[in-house]
């Protein structure tokens, strides 16, 4: 049995998102307030319900009261008998994730599972920067050393220091200044939180693609208004989980729903200064995912956020209403205006700065995969409760959810850092040093063995009042306590 059609909107009569068009992608756009997070909401609870897990970030904190049922109040009662729909308020089963651990399940990922290309957005490296890093994890392949979170990094780029005149026979020049301005790049990282997210235990792909007792997809939600702050980590973070995504799922070509929908909203902070590369990684992955039963859902402010490439491959489209002040505003709503199919019976760039807030102009995919006629619509009350939980609903949440005790512990177990710091041991065991005229040398402190190198190169290139108090820093947990933390 076919999964049924989706409500979405009622104009002059309802209109559906069918499953099976769900993995050709869709794009919610409007300006703030207009009502973009309740139609994020109501597309998850639809494909909740017959089973597709969801994955969505809740970049302002108000999207956790999926988790309960609608309190609906007179003006939501109004609405519902103004649009002859019914309301049937209930609740989605929600699995809470949160980079940082605090208002849900911790959500890592290795360096490893990174990657060079990724991590160099992330720290916005230049190409030069960008290449020292990528010869980091060749070599960390080459030695089978395992870089699981920011300490193994490290560790490995004081080791690439400290060979860099052997290294430059055989893969160029390795520049120390190089080499200490992506170390000053990764303390700024991890001041901003990353040291909570890149380690063990790593996310599992699937635990994100499960369904609860009654077949419901689960629907996985990103505490992200804190992880907002750091808009690059926050981008490339959802840009890397896509990828694994594509990267780890299996082809299933065109499917009667979808295994997972993914909703990027803010989508603006991954196009914005992305450099060519980048934009063609998002291009393909956008693209090729959809054989892998994965559907894209970008929501952003303005369909100028989404470059042409990727907003030709959306064929769902929501569009609330745009403000036409600026020249770039009008553009927009002229572009937004111009991607529908056309209705001859709406002007749609007239109507895009007319909508009120929960109306949207609506084209969603037809059976043959075309986009139908643009409609005015006003989009369909969700289900679930407006308001988000209290803290003390949200432990109860978290208290029954099925990633309970899998992730909330961090593992650190024997990787580059470990590694490396051992090699470090044998070789001043092996090698005393000469003013030591004869005695045992004293072995260094471990935060020594990882750190010297990086304080010697941030040393020489620390110009700047900002770089000599990071070099008091780093020297002051050289020659201080040598606790680790």
């Amino acid at each position: 049995m076919s999964a049924p059609p989706l409500p979405v909107a009622k104009g002059e009569e309802i209109l559906s998102l069918l499953p099976g068009m769900a993995n050709r992608h869709g794009l919610v756009a409007g300006a703030t307030g207009t009502g973009k997070t309740v139609t994020l909401r109501v597309l998850a609870e639809r494909l909740s319900r017959i089973g597709v897990p969801v994955f969505l970030a809740d970049v302002k904190g108000d999207l956790s009261g999926m988790a309960l049922a609608a309190e609906p109040d007179e003006k939501m009662l109004e609405r519902v008998k103004r649009l002859g729909a019914t309301l049937d308020p209930a609740g989605t089963p929600v699995v809470f994730w949160d980079v940082f651990g605090e208002q849900g399940h911790p959500l890592r990922a290795t360096v490893s599972e990174m990657g060079p290309v990724l991590l160099s957005r992330m720290l916005d490296l230049n190409d030069v920067q960008e290449g020292v890093l990528s010869l980091a994890f060749k070599i960390a392949d080459d030695d089978g050393l395992l870089l699981l979170d920011l300490k193994d990094l490290r560790a490995l780029l004081a080791h690439v220091a400290e060979r860099a005149g052997e290294l430059q026979r055989t893969h160029g020049n390795v520049s120390p200044a190089s080499v200490g301005a992506i170390q000053r790049q990764l303390l700024t990282l991890e001041q901003q939180g990353a040291d909570r997210f890149f380690g063990e235990p790593a996310l599992d792909l699937g635990d994100l693609l499960e369904v609860d007792g009654r077949g419901e997809g689960l629907v996985n939600v990103l505490a992200a208004d804190k992880l907002l702050l750091s808009p690059r980590l926050y981008s490339t973070f959802l840009l890397w989980l896509l990828s694994e995504l594509y990267e780890h799922l299996p082809e299933v070509g065109d499917v009667e729903k979808p295994r997972l929908v993914f909703f990027f909203d803010e989508a603006h902070l991954l196009f914005r200064d992305a450099p060519r590369a980048l934009l063609e990684k998002v291009e393909q992955v956008v693209r090729l995912v959809r054989s892998k039963g994965v559907g894209v859902f970008f929501v952003t402010q303005n369909p100028l956020d989404v470059p042409e490439t990727v907003l030709g491959q959306l064929g769902n489209r929501v569009q609330h209403a745009l403000r036409a002040f600026t020249p770039r505003d009008q553009k927009a709503v002229r572009t937004a205006a111009e991607t529908f199919r056309q209705n001859p019976k709406l002007d749609a760039a007239a109507a895009i700065t007319e909508l009120g807030v929960g109306e949207a102009l609506v084209s969603l995919l037809d059976p043959k995969g075309t986009p139908t006629m643009v409609e005015r619509a006003f989009v369909l009350p969700p289900r679930s409760r407006l308001a988000p939980l209290t803290p003390d609903e949200r432990k109860r949440v978290m208290r029954g959810s099925p990633a309970k005790g899998k992730y909330d512990e961090p593992v650190d177990r024997e990787s580059a850092f470990e590694r490396l710091r051992a090699r470090a041991a044998e070789r001043v065991a092996e090698e005393p040093s000469p003013r030591t005229r004869g005695r045992a040398a004293e072995p260094r402190s471990e935060i020594a063995d990882t750190l010297g190198s990086m304080a010697k190169s941030v040393a020489r290139s620390a110009g700047t009042q900002i770089g000599r108090e990071l070099v008091r820093g780093l020297l002051g947990s050289l020659f201080g306590s040598g606790r680790r933390r």
